[in-house]
């Protein structure tokens, strides 16, 4: 299957496909993390790396798109592989539109959330962190796939649990905040929160791949 010239030219630029999700994941815990300690000038630094990442990934997307339909490369295996690159895609899309809502915005954050909020930051990065090794699996050992995907799931679940555990917290125990300044936190709680369930769509359509390409 992949012994075609243009086969193995189409698995490179997945490769550098998924270093640009991956970079783009750090990227944006870094961002986040430069928000809440108020380092204006690297997390500006952040915002423009990000625009980068998610510009390239973009172009990587379409190339791929490009070899896989001009080459009639692996046309039983097309249509899977293009769903996965597009939830891929959609994860740094969404990473890069938030970092900018941060920006955009401005959210007051009291620093009695900033450690909940960091480890939420984290746990969104692991889930983001563990699908892109299974990504890479599925088109070299397709049988991995399956025992790397479960992180992510595990990642996804500690996430919500942590993000419903602070906005409860944020409308129940922080009485000192204004109803809007409220809504505001439990708003940017929820673009955290959304780049795990992104991971978790990811590995959802891995799994399936992977089940189809093992039977």
């Amino acid at each position: 299957m992949f012994s075609f010239k243009h086969a193995n030219k189409s698995i490179e630029l997945i490769e550098g496909f998924l270093d640009k999700i991956d970079q783009g994941a750090i990227i944006f815990r870094e961002g986040v993390k430069n928000y809440l300690a108020a380092n204006r000038e690297s997390f500006l630094d952040n915002l423009k790396t990000l625009s980068t990442l998610e510009t390239d990934a973009d172009i990587a997307k379409r190339q791929i798109e490009n070899i896989l339909y001009t080459q009639s490369l692996m046309p039983q295996l097309r249509s899977d592989i293009l769903r996965l690159l597009e939830e891929l895609d959609n994860i740094i899309d969404m990473a890069k539109s938030n970092l900018y809502q941060f920006d955009v915005e401005v959210p007051f954050i009291p620093s009695e959330l900033h450690h909940d909020l960091l480890k939420l930051t984290e746990l969104s990065f692991s889930a983001i962190e563990s699908v892109i090794p299974a990504a890479r699996a599925y088109f070299r050992d397709p049988e991995s796939v399956k025992e790397k995907i479960h992180r992510v799931y595990l990642y996804e679940k500690e996430a919500d649990k942590l993000a419903d555990a602070i906005k409860r917290r944020v409308f129940h125990d922080l009485t000192n905040l204004k109803l809007s300044e409220k809504f505001h936190l439990r708003y940017f709680t929820l673009h955290i929160e959304t780049l795990s369930d992104a991971a978790e769509k990811a590995a959802d359509v891995l799994s399936i791949m992977a089940i189809k390409r093992t039977i």
